[in-house]
């Protein structure tokens, strides 16, 4: 047959497609693995494989880039985390060393250890510490030191994990020892002088500061010198050796004001700075340095923040303004840490104003966990207490010259060895003249007797009187 000839239109005319019988669909795009998984199964059905064999059984061989299976393992750590944990320890284990993949090897170490934290596995963080030491010869040592203390982090946010750390921090400085890695032996050693601090092991704490303050000052690292004070002085203010801890506070905050501090790091040191100076009784001072701190917290979000609060309502208690607390407690930065705490300060305020030793043990065995587990507010505390006591007391017994000691007991609601034992103390400490008659039972209080000026001035003619004598007897001295 002729063939038809084509006219010229045809040429720029384009034929009409064939539309499907069945209705389009949008397609989502494919992951690395959906894409690879896919190409062995056209592979296997080319290849007449058994149609029994896994298609995917071949998906590790394709050549998928570290930086994808990281991104696909970002994109299921919130759905599935175990599998995200198989992609990022095989991208972990991977030996490429080109600048992407050390890049990929080092951000799934972050994730994975973020994996961990979440899951609260903190066996596995430790054992990813040992597993990625020797991927870190082919990284700077900077990046090496950075995760390392991340991984220290990752674990110390699981609960009960502080012998954990401890150990961590052992293995870990064995190790830099024998890498001759000097700068992250010294931060680590610093961390693990922190958790012998938080775990109240301050001899062994002592132990390892002395030779690090030794290292450190030689290198003259500066944020590091302010982090080993400032330790050095909690430390010693832990062990009640107050003069030290304030010669670690102030080398400390003279490290601190020669480089830039961070906000976090300032904010230690001011809750420090008002510990000291609460123990010392300048409460005035330490309410400045506590509102400091709080600021600083409260800018920062951190848990601190509360703690910070409570130490500056117990020094408006310590120095007689309780009515300032609640002013302080309606202010708008401390409505947001309204709580437990902060009503136990609250009540402990209101029983100081109404002067109710009743009211004030009530207060401390309904917030005990509150109050006397903390060792500053507990012995600040106390000595409120004390102080409130002897008030009382001799408030009761001013109008009398001889009371029984069973009724001093009775008005002020407490046992009688109590008050006989506090009674005993204030007489010692000359707080009013008079003696106890255990006998009868009774308290004999005498009348302050004025003290007469002329034993005074008669003692000082005599002193004068003898240098006198003295001076006329080296005088005859040179005539002869």
């Amino acid at each position: 047959k002729k063939k038809k000839k084509k006219s010229l239109a045809s040429f720029f005319i384009k034929p009409k497609r064939r539309q499907r019988s069945h209705t389009s669909t949008k397609r989502t795009p494919a992951t690395p693995h959906q894409r690879c998984r896919l190409f062995f199964c056209l592979s296997c059905t080319s290849l007449s494989f058994p149609p029994t064999s896994p298609p995917f059984s071949f998906c590790c061989d394709m050549d998928v880039s570290l930086s994808e299976q990281l991104n696909e393992a970002n994109e299921i750590a919130d759905v599935t985390p175990a599998k995200a944990i198989e992609i990022l320890e095989a991208v972990i284990a991977s030996e490429k060393t080109t600048e992407d993949d050390l890049k990929a090897r080092e951000l799934a170490i972050y994730k994975l250890g973020e994996i961990h934290a979440k899951l609260g596995d903190a066996e596995q963080l430790a054992i990813l510490l040992k597993k990625i030491r020797p991927f870190f010869k082919s990284i700077p040592k900077a990046k090496t030191a950075k995760i390392v203390r991340s991984l220290i982090e990752f674990v110390s946010k699981i609960p009960d994990t502080v012998n954990l750390q401890i150990e961590l921090c052992r293995e870990s400085i064995a190790w830099t020892k024998e890498e001759k890695r000097t700068f992250l032996r010294h931060r680590i050693e610093a961390k693990l002088v922190q958790l012998y601090v938080e775990s109240g092991k301050y001899n062994e704490a002592i132990q390892i500061i002395t030779p690090l303050l030794r290292e450190v000052k030689k290198m003259d690292d500066k944020p590091l010198l302010v982090e080993i004070f400032l330790f050095e002085s909690i430390v010693h203010h832990k062990l009640r050796n107050i003069p030290k801890a304030r010669a670690s506070w102030t080398a400390s905050r003279t490290a601190a004001n020669a480089i830039y501090c961070p906000p976090s790091l300032q904010a230690e040191i001011d809750m420090q700075s008002g510990t000291i100076h609460a123990d010392e009784k300048d409460y005035r001072t330490a309410y400045s340095y506590f509102f400091e701190a709080f600021e600083a917290y409260n800018n920062l979000s951190l848990p601190e923040a509360v703690k910070s609060l409570k130490y500056m309502l117990l020094c408006k208690i310590m120095t007689n303004n309780s009515e300032d607390v609640h002013s302080i407690l309606t202010g708008k930065l401390a409505l947001r840490y309204v709580g437990r705490e902060v009503e136990a300060m609250r009540a402990v305020a209101n029983a100081h104003r109404a002067r109710s030793l009743k009211d004030f043990e009530s207060v401390l065995n309904e917030f005990k966990a509150e109050l006397k587990d903390d060792e500053m507010i507990a012995s600040h505390i106390s000595d409120l207490y004390e102080e409130m006591l002897s008030q009382n007391l001799c408030r009761i017994i001013e109008p009398y010259s001889c009371v029984e000691i069973s009724h001093v007991a009775e008005l002020i609601s407490l046992d009688r060895t109590t008050v006989e034992k506090k009674l005993s103390q204030m007489i010692l400490d000359k707080q009013f003249s008079g003696i106890l008659d255990q006998g009868n039972g009774w308290l004999l209080l005498f009348e302050d007797v004025a003290k007469s000026g002329t034993y005074e001035a008669s003692l000082d003619t005599i002193v004068n009187m003898g240098k006198v004598v003295d001076s006329l007897f080296d005088r005859a001295k040179e005539l002869n």
